[in-house]
């Protein structure tokens, strides 16, 4: 979607705004929060300022969760969550807490995953933090690629996009992230596939008022608020998407199309055939290969799948 100026700073103005009832901690806002942008993947003009500094909005750390009855009182059933399962381990984490911290560092019976959460592109998607032999700490930059949230870890200061999965800039640049299969879906939804989980607490050390909504007026409006590198007409560019990359390959499914299904979709991305299954209600897709082997999937609005994916095929269902 291609958006004059004007209006994308009015869009990054209420952003601004609602997060405004939000205090910020961290280091102060500088022009590029103290990162080293030089000789990166990408260019120091396409990194926009997300207004906090560094670590401004901040990543949960040290996680508390709640079982039980005890997780009634802090969510309700239609309540939107990224839900994981791995090693054994069910972790519900709402997206209403995600909005506020977009990081959350946690571990799964000794595995160190990292939860992340852009809320200008909807897109949540879960990482090993393991690195090239490194386990990495990730906080929040306060900077933006395409629209999209660069995450840094704290051992090298690195840059890295979340889209893209790879370190754009420092010590770590070329480095990639391994994704993680997790469920953007209801909360009801996720507690029929695993009662027992456990649900992210809104203790999170910080003073947050999580049933508060900083992102209202830019998910109402048709706006982004920041520039991408590359835009599609194809769809309204804050249609709803489920993006699969398989290698170099990249294929987008509209929600609109998939609620139309009454059976699973087969598709392909590049050479590897995939079964889709959706669930309408809970707008959750879920792909896996026919060894049941289960692939990832990302959950974004259009404009922010194709910034990053230019040459992506688009499902449109058979008349």
């Amino acid at each position: 979607m291609c958006m004059h100026r004007s209006l994308a700073a009015i869009v990054a103005f209420i952003l601004l705004v609602g997060l405004g009832s939000f205090s910020f901690a961290g280091e102060e806002p500088s022009f590029f929060n103290g990162f080293n942008v030089d000789n990166g993947l990408i260019k120091p003009i396409d990194i926009d300022h997300g207004g906090p500094g560094r670590d401004g909005i901040p990543a949960l750390d040290s996680p508390k969760f709640l079982a039980g009855a005890d997780r009634a009182a802090q969510i309700k059933p239609d309540d939107r969550i990224m839900g994981l399962s791995y090693n054994g381990v069910a972790k519900a984490y709402p997206i209403k807490i995600l909005e506020q911290h977009e990081i959350v560092n946690d571990q799964f019976e000794g595995t160190a995953l990292t939860i992340t959460f852009c809320p200008l592109c909807g897109t949540g998607m879960v990482f090993f933090a393991e690195v090239n032999g490194h386990v990495l700490d990730f906080g929040v930059s306060g900077l933006i690629y395409n629209s999209d949230m660069l995450l840094y870890d704290r051992s090298t200061m690195s840059l890295w996009s979340q889209v893209m999965k790879t370190a754009v800039t420092g010590p770590m640049k070329g480095a990639q992230l391994t994704q993680v299969p997790a469920q953007y879906t209801t909360w009801n939804s996720w507690l029929k596939q695993h009662p027992d989980s456990l649900l992210l607490s809104r203790d999170t050390g910080f003073k947050r008022d999580y049933d508060a909504d900083p992102y209202h007026d830019y998910k109402r409006l048709p706006a982004i608020a920041y520039s991408t590198s590359n835009q599609d007409s194809r769809l309204t560019g804050k249609a709803w998407v489920v993006g699969i990359t398989v290698g170099e390959a990249a294929l987008a499914l509209p929600f609109i199309e998939l609620d139309q299904l009454k059976s699973p979709l087969q598709v392909t991305v590049g050479d590897t055939e995939l079964d889709i299954q959706w669930d309408s209600a809970a707008s959750t897709a879920r792909a896996f290969e026919g060894n049941g082997r289960e692939v990832p999937t990302t959950s974004a609005y259009w404009f922010a799948w194709v910034a990053f994916h230019p040459d992506t095929a688009l499902y449109v269902a058979k008349p």
